[in-house]
């Protein structure tokens, strides 16, 4: 059995790895913006402090009402995509000896809640595209 102390050490030592590596992250950040900063011609003039969208000019006021629906279907995106991301680890189970059968049986329970999330969905009109 190894001592405690060198045990330590080396748990100490691989953080250090990944401390140096935050410092050098941030000093290299830090360098381009300040040299950005230096570098940059800085003459500010009406039409360059002018709010703008996609290079046209502005018109109106900036205040826009979006529809909510909107935001729904962003979230059930996301909601479907993340929990997608959990059958990829599950296909990898599956296929393990003995785990087949359980891992079977969770996963539809878990597909089973994801229909019964999107029948909810449908069922209050949220998928109607108007």
């Amino acid at each position: 059995m190894r001592e405690p102390t060198v045990i330590a050490a080396d748990y100490f030592q691989s953080y250090s790895v990944v401390g140096l590596l935050a410092v050098v992250g941030v000093l290299f950040v830090a360098v381009a913006f300040g040299a950005g900063r230096l570098l940059r011609p800085v003459v500010p003039t009406p039409e360059k402090l002018m709010t703008y969208e996609c290079g046209v000019d502005p018109v109106g006021e900036g205040w826009a009402h979006t529809q909510v629906r909107y935001y729904v279907y962003a979230f059930l995106y996301v909601i479907f995509a993340v929990d997608s991301i959990f059958l990829f680890p599950w296909a990898t189970v599956f296929a393990a000896p003995g785990y087949g059968a359980a891992t079977l049986v969770e996963m539809f329970v878990f597909l089973g809640f994801l229909a019964v999330g999107l029948l909810y969905a449908y069922k209050k009109g949220v998928l109607a595209w108007t």
